[in-house]
């Protein structure tokens, strides 16, 4: 019965210990699931979380009222009569167990194990290459000539910066992998690499040029082995991942690019450790907000509107904003600017907001309020001052817009990387971020982010680091590498 099913998926995300959410596994689900749910039990009532996730008024999740409520959930999400969330398909299973003891995937193998010192070397090159935002054009050529190097066949950077190569399969389709160029890191950011034991430090090391660098190892191992894979594969490096970048390599890649409409799965290499995969885009959106008024002497003119006074009340009025957890759902107000001078009321001020969620929908919920508040704030304080000489004004400029979405886990490429993890004995957990998949999500495309290293932090920090010992970052890629190779077809 359903409900059974219903439990056993429940039982089994209890027993691997899901930290978050007990229902979805570190994965959230459209919230149809849960109005489904409701109206089934027919008290409203909200699903119980995990402690710190508990909604006021939400009850339990047993006996029959629970059950109907799993049961619903289960059949919402079409996932009745698939295995338990973290457990791959036996198909699945069979098809990475074949590839993997193929002697094609242990020549492979032998290659990113003795490749080892040219991943980190590769990893150093990379990063000492300065690729600010919107400025990756050096790292660009010096990765373009990797390419080349390596034997990928119609190599070039494309119109809006990435770079692309082909290596041929048979023709059946077309997979994406890719890592990112730029970094966050502004122009004379030093970004000279220090090792300390099995640590790299340096602004931009982890993200992403070891995501470029493991991409390369990829490559390296297949073109070792001799692997010839049913589809064709198509190895990018992007631009414009991070920030005000807003997506743009990738969103040209499938939207303008030559290789538009021709994909069938999509990977970016751009996440840490060992026991994630992120199948869910965290949509944003980001504005930039410019207030502006008649200024005016800060003595002479005092009692006239000021635009910072406004800026200052919407700030503190979106963060009395409360938002859910899960879909955990979030605001900033980023980076500020404005004014003439410490004795002028200023004419105009602005500052840059950042909002993101897990799902659409509550996305679009903080993003009315915060320009409801705006709105507000710029109304109360035409109200309090003086507006003799002009009116306090408002322009919300939207300047990043990434959608939400996710990859349902009963797709191959994630049935085959949750295979490939468990064949290395990781229980492995399904999270949500803002990453180039997003996009190719966005589009119908089933796409997942992959780690692209085993351990490290400090991630956009002059402090960032990676772990470079050997035996993890070697069962990492051999994780993904059979994923790919199994999606790709061998």
């Amino acid at each position: 019965m359903l409900e059974d099913a219903a439990d056993r998926l429940l039982d089994l995300t209890l027993a691997r210990g899901a930290p978050d959410n007990v229902s979805f596994v570190l994965v959230r689900f459209d919230l149809a699931a849960v109005r489904l749910a409701q109206c089934l039990d027919g008290h409203g009532t909200r699903l119980q979380m995990a402690p710190g996730h508990q909604d006021q008024g939400a009850d339990d999740m047993t006996g029959r009222t629970g059950a109907f409520r799993r049961a619903a959930i289960v059949a919402a999400l079409g996932l009745a009569a698939a295995p338990a969330l973290a457990a791959p398909t036996p198909a699945a299973m069979a098809t990475v167990k074949r590839i993997e003891s193929s002697p094609q995937f242990a020549r492979a193998m032998a290659a990113i194990d003795a490749g080892h010192d040219k991943w980190v070397a590769d990893i150093i090159t990379l990063t000492e290459i300065p690729a600010p935002p919107f400025k990756e054009a050096v790292r660009a050529r010096a990765y373009r000539d990797m390419f080349v190097a390596r034997g990928l066949t119609d190599v070039e950077i494309d119109a809006e910066g990435n770079v692309t190569g082909l290596r041929k399969g048979g023709g059946q389709g077309l997979i994406v992998v890719s890592a990112h160029l730029d970094t966050v890191f502004p122009e004379g950011t030093p970004v000279k690499v220090r090792r300390e034991g099995d640590r790299l430090y340096a602004p931009g090391v982890g993200d992403d040029s070891t995501g470029l660098a493991t991409q390369l190892a990829f490559i390296d191992a297949m073109n070792a082995a001799g692997i010839r894979t049913k589809a064709d594969i198509l190895f990018v490096g992007t631009v414009g991942e991070e920030g005000r970048g807003d997506l743009r390599g990738v969103r040209h890649l499938f939207t303008k690019g030559k290789y538009k409409d021709r994909a069938k799965a999509f990977f970016s290499i751009d996440g840490g450790g060992i026991g994630s995969l992120t199948v869910g885009g965290a949509g944003s959106k980001r504005y930039r907000v410019t207030f502006k008024g008649p200024g005016g002497h800060s003595f002479g003119a005092f009692g006239l509107v000021n635009p910072m006074t406004a800026m200052s009340q919407a700030v503190v009025d979106l963060y009395k904003v409360g938002v859910p957890s899960d879909p955990k759902t979030t605001y900033s107000a980023s980076v500020v600017g404005g004014g003439t001078s410490v004795n002028a009321i200023p004419n105009e001020v602005w500052m840059e907001f950042d909002m993101r969620s897990a799902t659409a929908e509550e996305l679009a919920k903080v993003e009315q309020r915060f320009l409801a508040i705006l709105n507000e704030a710029v109304a109360t304080e035409n109200a309090a001052r003086s507006t003799r000489d002009g009116r306090v004004t408002v322009e919300p400029v939207l300047v990043g817009d990434r959608p939400a979405g996710s990859t349902p886990l009963t797709a191959d490429i994630v049935q085959f990387s949750t295979a490939a993890h468990a064949a290395e004995g990781v229980t492995l957990s399904y999270t949500a971020s803002s990453t180039d998949s997003n996009i190719p999500i966005s589009l119908g495309i089933p796409a997942i982010t992959i780690s692209r290293v085993a351990s490290g932090g400090r991630n956009h920090s002059l402090e960032e680091w990676i772990g470079v010992e050997k035996a993890d970052n070697v069962k990492l890629k051999r994780i993904g590498l059979a994923t790919i190779l199994a999606t790709a077809g061998m």
